[in-house]
C-alpha cells in the first residue's frame, strides 16, 4: 500500500479525505479524560464517607453533576473512537458496518443511561 500523493501527505489527507480528524478527536478526548478523571479521583478522596446518602448528596450538587456528565460523555466518546479503530483495522469482512452500528448504539445507550441517572439524582435527589 502506498502513502497517497505527495500533496495528500503534506496536507495530512488520507484516501478518505478526512485526514487526522479522528486521530485528533482521540487525543483531545484523552486529554479531557485525564483532567476529568483527576478531578473525579480527588473529589472522591475528599468525601467524608462513601455511603449511599453521602454520594447522593455529592452528585446532587451542580458543581459535581456538570463535570460528572462531561466525564461520562468524554469517556464514552473516547471508548467509541478507540473501538471503531479496532473494528476498522481488524475486521475486513461484510459485517464491518454492522459492528460499527452496534458499537454506536451501545455507546449511545450506555452514555444516555449514565447521564440520565446523574441528572435524575441532581434534579430530584432520589436514586432511580
Amino acid at each position: 500500500m502506498g502513502d497517497g500523493t505527495s500533496i495528500g501527505r503534506v496536507r495530512g489527507l488520507g484516501a478518505a479525505k478526512e485526514g487526522t480528524h479522528h486521530w485528533w478527536h482521540q487525543r483531545l478526548t484523552a486529554g479531557g479524560n485525564l483532567l476529568l478523571v483527576l478531578w473525579f479521583v480527588f473529589s472522591m478522596a475528599r468525601l467524608p464517607a462513601y455511603d449511599h446518602a453521602t454520594l447522593i448528596d455529592w452528585i446532587g450538587s451542580p458543581w459535581v453533576a456538570i463535570p460528572l456528565v462531561l466525564l461520562v460523555a468524554s469517556v464514552f466518546y473516547h471508548f467509541r473512537l478507540g473501538l471503531q479503530v479496532l473494528i476498522e483495522d481488524y475486521n475486513h469482512g461484510p459485517g464491518r458496518i454492522a459492528w460499527i452500528v452496534l458499537l454506536n448504539l451501545f455507546t449511545i445507550a450506555a452514555a444516555a443511561i449514565a447521564i440520565f441517572s446523574i441528572l435524575r439524582i441532581t434534579f430530584t435527589g432520589a436514586p432511580a
